[in-house]
């Protein structure tokens, strides 16, 4: 399986074309800074460029046993001026948003303190997965900021406008369980099986038409942008689509068939 390490992310294959992006910097409890960003940029486009042969999901988490990532870099943010706050948020609404691009399902599998930058990465995943010591929140107010990196605009949608009211007014934090009941954490796990939780589900979905799992993907994030009429003439388009696959006509066959389906991402 091939891996490639940075200065502060570490990127694994696993088998079936799984790959786990690990924010490594446990001694700052992986806080991001301008060098975790570039490296989850160049890692992220790295993916998106693999078939589906090569690349099915993704994992993100965090180095250690305390942090998923505890927010951004305070010792960077402190050096900023206005332009360059700008260019910092931008950047990190940048490769946030390159998560929902790709066309593979990625998923945050949170094992710690996820804070500021940190529960906005988890945002940006597809869905998240907790461990039961895990944290969340948007701590930003405390520092005399607002969230930078998409968090009020994510969470309002994630758990609705009041709840992310309360929690970026407060700034305070809430446990893995009270972020699952406000639906914040689709699962929450004890540490030791957090990675085995997630793993289960991803060859859940590895057992899907990989074509059909990221249009999926593709028209729930561009409904988010439309009314509900052109939301759904967009689904109607992009099924459609999907019959010019050979995944379709073997799914459709192999149920015919009362077979299992072999589909090869084409």
């Amino acid at each position: 399986m091939a891996s490639f390490t940075y200065k502060t992310i570490v990127l694994e294959q696993k088998p079936q074309g799984v790959w786990v992006l690990t924010v490594s910097r446990p001694e700052a409890l992986n806080a991001l800074n301008s060098t975790v960003l570039n490296e989850m940029g160049e890692a992220l486009r790295q993916i998106g460029e693999m078939s589906y042969d090569d690349a099915r999901a993704l994992i993100i988490t965090g180095a250690g046993e305390k942090a998923f990532v505890a927010g951004a870099d305070i010792k960077e943010i402190h050096e900023l001026d206005e332009e360059k706050a700008k260019s910092f948020a931008q950047r990190g609404q940048s490769i946030f948003h390159e998560l929902t691009l790709l066309k593979i399902p990625v998923i945050a599998a949170v094992n710690g303190f996820a804070l500021g930058g940190g529960c906005e990465l988890a945002l940006g995943c597809d869905f998240i997965y907790a461990s039961e010591n895990a944290k969340f929140g948007l701590p930003e107010v405390s520092l005399g900021l607002i969230p930078g990196f998409g968090g009020t605009v994510r969470m309002a949608r994630a758990i609705g406008q009041r709840r992310a009211r309360e929690l970026t007014y407060t700034g305070n934090m809430v446990t893995a369980q009270e972020a699952h009941s406000m639906g914040l954490v689709n699962k929450v796990f004890p540490q030791a099986e957090l990675m085995a939780g997630v793993m289960k589900t991803v060859e859940s979905i590895l057992s899907k038409a990989p074509i059909a799992v990221g249009s999926a993907k593709l028209s729930i994030n561009q409904a988010w942008d439309m009314d509900v009429e052109e939301a759904q003439r967009n689904e109607a388009k992009i099924f459609a689509e999907l019959f010019t696959s050979e995944d379709v006509k073997e799914g459709t066959q192999a149920f015919i068939e009362k077979r299992k389906a072999q589909f090869k991402g084409q």
